[in-house]
């Protein structure tokens, strides 16, 4: 569905990764987990078509992405962003309608038809009763999932999600993975696939990711979350030891070491 083969990124004329690999296929997961200023954004941007590949490929739907136009990306790729407050106080219900956008055209009005696929993202999510509240007044947790909503409404194959439980407090976090999870399992049925990207290594082991660990640019390791979010692997990546441990449930966490020894 999606896929990119020895791609190098960056902006104008600076180069900020290379020879980056990766594919997404139906039902699956994959995170970008790296530090701040991996390229893990201008990746994102590469992908989605809004930056030129500075060498590579990127194909979606079997097609050169540098080929498509930005209508015919958004009817196969939805984005969740990081949760914001706009300038303007849409109504959340207004935001969720947003994403019809990619189907109506650029001055095309929602119909009938638009507003109940709206409704039903929302309800999916469990965010009905936010539909006619302000949109900027709503808990982080509560935007995320609102933008989640507007992905869904875009009935695109593919959503894209970049750090979407940033800034969203353990609670929030919870929910947000949650929903996450269940749509890996219904878009196994769908046809469709995830990607997103993460600063919490154990967010990929919760979700039974695939992982794309990125250094400097360049891919470190990638495979299943078991494989590749090994203590030296991160410990590399992060610039500190990290030991990866297993819970008396059988889950794997992540340890980094925060005493110093004198």
């Amino acid at each position: 569905m999606l896929e990119a083969r020895e791609l190098a990124i960056g902006y104008g004329r600076t180069q900020i990764g290379s020879g980056l690999n990766l594919s997404v296929n139906e039902g699956e997961i994959l995170c970008l987990l790296g530090p701040n200023g991996c390229g893990k954004t201008t990746l994102f941007r590469t992908l989605l078509g809004l930056l030129p590949a500075m060498s590579g490929t990127v194909t979606l739907g079997n097609r050169p992405v540098a080929n498509q136009t930005p209508a015919t990306i958004a009817q196969q790729i939805a984005y969740v962003p990081q949760a914001h407050a706009p300038p303007f106080p849409f109504e959340a219900l207004e935001v969720v309608l947003m994403g019809r956008t990619a189907r109506l055209g650029v001055f095309g009005q929602p119909g009938h038809h638009d507003r109940e696929i709206a409704h039903n993202a929302m309800d999916r999510l469990g965010i009905a009763n936010l539909a006619h509240r302000d949109y900027s007044r709503l808990s982080g947790g509560q935007r995320q999932l609102v933008l989640i909503a507007r992905a869904l409404a875009q009935e695109a194959p593919l959503i894209v999600m970049d750090e979407p439980t940033a800034s969203l407090d353990f609670g929030n976090q919870a929910q947000v993975l949650m929903q996450i999870a269940s749509l890996a399992r219904d878009v196994a049925a769908r046809g469709c696939g995830v990607v997103l990207s993460t600063h919490d290594p154990d967010q990929a082991f919760a979700l039974d990711a695939r992982v794309l660990l990125m250094k400097d640019g360049h891919e470190l390791a990638q495979g299943t979350a078991r494989d590749v979010l090994t203590g030296p692997n991160l410990s590399d990546v992060y610039g500190l030891p990290v030991a990866v441990e297993t819970t008396s449930s059988g889950r794997k966490v992540c340890m980094p070491a925060l005493t110093s020894h004198h």
